[in-house]
C-alpha cells in the first residue's frame, strides 16, 4: 500500500486481472484470520469454541513490559541454535533468558502452523509445548475450535487437507522477542511477528494476506525445557504498509513450497 494524495492507502492488485485470487476481497477480519493467528487465546479457555466461529476483535491485553531491551538484544549472541527435536520441533532449549526467547519464537512459528489444522499433529504438538496441565485441558477446547464446520469456512475439508490444485498458508514469522519477566523456573517472553492467512488457488474466495500481532507467553521450566503455561494475543504493532504489488495465486503457492521456516536462536 501507499499513501495517497489525500492520506489514505491504496492497494496495488496483480497486473493481470486486477482483483486478487480473481476478485476475492476481505472486507474486514474473518474468523479464520482470527484463529489462525491468535490460536493461543484459547489457552485453558472453554470461551476458544464461540472464538473460532464468532470473527470478532481478538485482541486481548498482556501485562505491560518490563525494562526496554538494548539495542544489541536481537544481535547475534555466538549462541548455536537449539539442536534437539521433539516431533520435529524445536527442543532442549537452554535454561536462561536468552533460551526461554528462543523457546517462544520457535513456539509461535509452530502454533501458526498449518500442522493446527489437522488433529492429531495439532495433538502432538500442544502435547509437546505446553506443561502436561495446561495441554490436558486445552486438547478439548482445541478439537471444538477447530471444528469441522470451522475448517469448511476456510476452505478445508474435514481433516484440515485444502482443495486439490490450493495450497493453505498459516505461517509466524518472528520479528523479534523480549523477556518481560524471567526466573530461574518461570519466564514471560513477548514475540513480535507477522503472520501469513489464507488460502492460495485460482478459486480461493480467501486470499492470502498478512497481519501484525503480538504474543505473550508464560513459560516454566519443566521435564528439562521451557513449557507454556498460558499465553495471550495482542493486535500489533503494525508499520505503515508499503508500496507493494499483491503477488498472484500462483506466486504465493510457489514461494510457500520453495521456502521453508527457520529455527531461531534467539
Amino acid at each position: 500500500m501507499s499513501l495517497g494524495d489525500e492520506g489514505q492507502t491504496r492497494t496495488r492488485l496483480p497486473d493481470s486481472g486486477g482483483d486478487v485470487y480473481g476478485g476475492a476481497r476481505r472486507g474486514g477480519r474473518t474468523s479464520s484470520r482470527s484463529l489462525v493467528t491468535v490460536v493461543g487465546v484459547v489457552v485453558l479457555l472453554i470461551a476458544a469454541i464461540a472464538f473460532a466461529n464468532r470473527g470478532g476483535d481478538d485482541s486481548s491485553s498482556s501485562t505491560s513490559a518490563g525494562d526496554k531491551p538494548d539495542s544489541a538484544s536481537t544481535a547475534a549472541s555466538n549462541t548455536k541454535p537449539v539442536q534437539g527435536r521433539t516431533n520435529g520441533i524445536p527442543s532442549g532449549f537452554a535454561h536462561d533468558q536468552q533460551g526461554a526467547q528462543s523457546a517462544a519464537a520457535n513456539y509461535a512459528v509452530t502454533l501458526g502452523s498449518t500442522g493446527m489444522f489437522t488433529k492429531d499433529t495439532r495433538h502432538r504438538i500442544v502435547d509437546s509445548l505446553y506443561t502436561p496441565a495446561a495441554a490436558s485441558k486445552l486438547q478439548s477446547a482445541m478439537d471444538g475450535a477447530y471444528s469441522s464446520d470451522f475448517l469448511g469456512k476456510l476452505g478445508l475439508d474435514a481433516n484440515g487437507n485444502a482443495p486439490q490444485g490450493s495450497t493453505f498458508v498459516s505461517r509466524v514469522v518472528p520479528v523479534g522477542t523480549t523477556a518481560q519477566q524471567y526466573s530461574d523456573s518461570t519466564a514471560k517472553v513477548a514475540v513480535w511477528y507477522l503472520g501469513l492467512i489464507g488460502m492460495s488457488g485460482t478459486n480461493s474466495t480467501d486470499p492470502v494476506t498478512s497481519t501484525w500481532k503480538t504474543w505473550t507467553f508464560d513459560m516454566q521450566w519443566s521435564a528439562g525445557d521451557w513449557k507454556i503455561v498460558t499465553d495471550t494475543q495482542k493486535d500489533g504493532p503494525a508499520p505503515v504498509p508499503g508500496d507493494d504489488k499483491a503477488a498472484t495465486s500462483d506466486a504465493i503457492s510457489k514461494a510457500i513450497q520453495e521456502y521453508g521456516g527457520f529455527t531461531y536462536a534467539r
